[in-house]
């Protein structure tokens, strides 16, 4: 299976040494960047569904989830 487009610049990046601090500040961007695009996909959901606070609980406490 080949390596998608993510996966190949990721290796280039990690391809250099860094300091240990860069390293983890790489990681917080990257994991900023997908809990962002989340957030937004959420949001598109909420609006797109016409969801009430309500209905949020009820997504949220439905024992199948």
């Amino acid at each position: 299976m080949p390596l998608t487009n993510l996966q190949q610049e990721l290796l280039q990046l990690y391809a250099r040494q860094v300091s240990e601090d860069d390293l983890t500040n790489i990681k917080e961007l990257i994991g900023s960047y997908f809990a962002k695009r989340l957030s937004q996909s959420a949001d598109l959901a909420w609006e797109r569904n016409a969801w009430t606070e309500q209905d949020m609980d009820d997504i949220l406490n439905d024992p199948a989830q």
